[in-house]
């Protein structure tokens, strides 16, 4: 099992961010990426220094994984073989890459990343990176992008405005499901819905209807079955849980 935890460096749960900056999401450089054996319940780390490395996912060819790493001082892709070692900076762009994922064929990475207003890039970059500092980003506009694993021929998908994220391949490679609050016409865009495209952005379809928060879909292998995560259903407001539904 492959996953991201602070416990190395501290033993409490991480602070709140600070929402006075308005609606943002910590990136705690207490997070390191772990391995664990499942048999015998032994850990291993594969990241030691301080600094965000988290939101790791693996490639279906068994070869490689990648991580979004504040390593380089930015928060960008970065892959490894699956001991850590053979890093690889696949990003360079200033602004929030992550939370990406291997096609099924391992030729491409989908992820998110910050979308910056044209013609105000240097104001929002410097924006951005003073709340970078202290270890904080605001996730509310970004948009879908593709990217070779050596970091080559990197397309935006969606140009849909709002906070797009959390996309992953269909079993064919040919479209990608997704998260977004696009079509929120209210102002705090909490309501998130999932979505699908094409590679180029192009017939866009929306999977769910909720008036809540629907969000980090993903396929089974054999494309059968669909899971996602979802503010229905809950015991309390905003409680988050995962269903399940076959693909039709």
């Amino acid at each position: 099992m492959l996953y991201a935890s602070t416990h190395a460096w501290q033993q409490d749960c991480p602070p709140k961010p600070d929402m006075s900056k308005g609606y943002v999401w910590p990136v705690h450089p207490e997070y390191d990426l772990y391995v664990q054996d499942l048999a015998t319940g032994k850990e291993r780390a594969l990241t030691t220094t301080y600094g965000y490395d988290a939101e790791a996912t693996i490639s279906p060819l068994g070869d490689r994984m990648v991580f979004t790493s504040t390593r380089s001082g930015d928060l960008e892709l970065w892959t490894s073989d699956l001991d850590g070692n053979h890093l690889q900076q696949v990003t360079n762009a200033p602004g929030y890459d992550g939370g990406a994922f291997f096609s099924h064929d391992g030729k491409w990475l989908v992820f998110r990343a910050t979308a910056f207003t044209p013609g105000k890039e240097q104001d929002e970059i410097a924006q951005y990176k003073a709340l970078l500092s202290n270890w904080l980003v605001k996730p509310t506009k970004m948009e879908i992008m593709l990217v070779r694993p050596d970091g080559s021929e990197r397309k935006q998908v969606t140009k849909l405005g709002r906070a797009n994220f959390a996309p992953y391949f269909f079993p064919n490679d040919q479209r990608i499901v997704f998260a977004s609050n696009h079509h929120d016409t209210t102002r705090e865009g909490r309501k998130f819905d999932l979505f699908a495209c094409d590679l180029d952005g192009k017939n866009l379809e929306r999977v769910t209807t909720y008036e809540g928060f629907d969000a980090f879909p993903m396929f089974s292998p054999d494309g059968k079955w669909f899971v996602f995560a979802s503010n229905r259903g809950g015991a309390t407001p905003e409680e988050t849980n995962l269903y399940v539904a076959e693909w039709r």
